[in-house]
């Protein structure tokens, strides 16, 4: 850990301070890097998230992507990343809307079963679970029969 801060020339801008024993109990650590190459990012380290599954199982269901250069990167699966994403914070609300309107756009045709039932889950837009609906009737019927409504 303290080679990539080094690396990143990274610093923590927020308490608690980095520690093994305070990830463990669940707390994230905030590092801001100044590198060239990474200046200004803002990453949030730690070792466990409420409302999601054990680091390993979500590993088994990363989203795997490889860039123009050949450079791999290992991302959540958007249902799992939807899913941490849900605080008590209003700005990742916008945030999951975004998600789930881009990963939409990104897929090509009619979607899985699966991913379209996350979208039904997720969705925020009329637009989008009006076509959903037309996609997969039952599907949406049966998310709105579970749904409760206000």
């Amino acid at each position: 850990m303290n080679a990539a801060l080094r690396a990143l020339q990274a610093s923590v801008i927020a308490v608690p301070p980095l520690s093994l024993r305070l990830l463990q109990r669940g707390h994230a650590v905030r590092i801001r890097c100044r590198h060239p190459e990474a200046s200004g990012l803002r990453i949030d380290v730690m070792s466990k998230m409420r409302g999601v599954a054990e680091s390993a199982e979500l590993w088994e269901r990363r989203t795997t992507l490889e860039g123009d250069d050949g450079t791999v990167y290992e991302l959540m699966a958007l249902g799992d990343l939807v899913r941490a994403k849900k605080t008590q914070r209003d700005k990742d609300w916008p945030m999951i809307r975004r998600l789930i309107e881009a990963d939409r756009v990104a897929c090509q045709g009619t979607p899985s079963l699966e991913r379209a039932r996350l979208w039904l889950q997720e969705g925020r837009t009329p637009e989008l679970l009006i076509e959903l609906a037309h996609l997969f009737p039952k599907e949406a019927a049966a998310r709105a029969a579970g749904s409760a409504l206000c």
